[in-house]
């Protein structure tokens, strides 16, 4: 019973995600609540263990429980953005999102990741990520204002610091 559940608040959460932000559910999203952001359309979505993702909207992502222990410890993300915060005291083992191009992986940090046009670009705002494609292993790792674009190539990848000018304009479609 107990899996069967868990299985439908994944199926939940992959609706909210694909439908988007604006959607309500009636029941939290694999140990996961939605909050209104006062004075906006945009919800956050809050889950067990430390774990807080903001969806640009249109936005379509999956959730996913990995060890099936009813926590979220990734997210499939196929087009527009996400801002995650991850509280590293709480994760245990670390998250990932995945894309088609990319897999960012961090133990506790707040970062973003935007899947466009057959690119993933990934944004350090605090903490450390690791990025690397999902055919090897070989990657790098991101600071704090330091950001990656991952095309579906092999050329190596380049971290950057962004420019201000970019990270506002991915913060403001994140509502940020």
């Amino acid at each position: 019973m107990g899996r069967t559940i868990r299985r439908v608040r994944v199926a939940l959460a992959a609706l909210f995600c694909i439908v988007g932000s604006h959607a309500a559910l009636a029941q939290s999203p694999a140990g996961c609540s939605l909050q209104p952001i006062s004075g906006t359309s945009r919800q956050v979505l809050h889950c067990k263990g430390g774990i807080s993702i903001t969806a640009e909207a249109g936005a379509r992502f999956q959730l996913i429980d990995h060890n099936r222990d009813g926590q979220v410890d990734a997210v499939s993300l196929s087009e527009k953005a996400v801002l995650l915060d991850v509280d590293s005291k709480r994760v245990k083992g670390g998250f990932e999102v995945v894309t088609p191009q990319a897999i960012a992986a961090v133990r506790g940090t707040r970062w973003s990741v935007d899947v466009q046009s057959g690119k993933t670009s990934v944004l350090v705002l605090r903490g450390r990520v690791a990025v690397h494609r999902p055919d090897t292993r070989a990657g790098v790792s991101l600071g704090r204002g330091q950001g990656v674009d991952v095309d579906g190539g092999s050329s190596p990848l380049v971290v950057k610091r962004w420019p201000a000018a970019r990270v506002s304009a991915l913060m403001a479609r994140l509502g940020q």
